[in-house]
């Protein structure tokens, strides 16, 4: 099981270790890809260019961009998923990497537990 937290600003949030490094990950719900990554850990994740991809974002706001097969530690696991990196230090997590998992989510208590299935 991976344990998170919700963030002051009330965000879902776990914590990944990559490359000598715990990074913050948010669960985010909206998204419903795999993985956005920060640039920085490209040379931990093994990256392999796959194609390019078109994304919606809010206010109907499409994107394009690059898309990788990457190496991702999760649950306790190397899992192979696809991903896009960014500038930044966040780690989203989308749903089609929780879909072999149960969510929960328990804002009043600030608690965020995910389990394989």
């Amino acid at each position: 099981m991976i344990s998170g937290t919700i963030s002051t600003a009330g965000v879902p949030v776990i914590e990944i270790g990559l490359g000598g490094q715990v990074w913050p990950a948010i669960i985010d719900t909206g998204f419903n890809g795999e993985l956005e990554l920060p640039e920085r850990v490209r040379p931990f994740v093994n990256p392999q260019f796959v194609g390019r991809a078109a994304s919606l974002l809010a206010a109907n706001q499409r994107i394009e961009e690059n898309l990788f097969l990457v190496d991702f530690p999760f649950d306790g696991q190397t899992v192979r998923a696809e991903a896009t990196f960014v500038d930044g230090d966040e780690i989203l997590i989308g749903t089609r990497t929780l879909r072999h998992h149960l969510l929960r989510i328990d804002f009043p208590a600030r608690i965020v537990a995910i389990e394989r299935t």
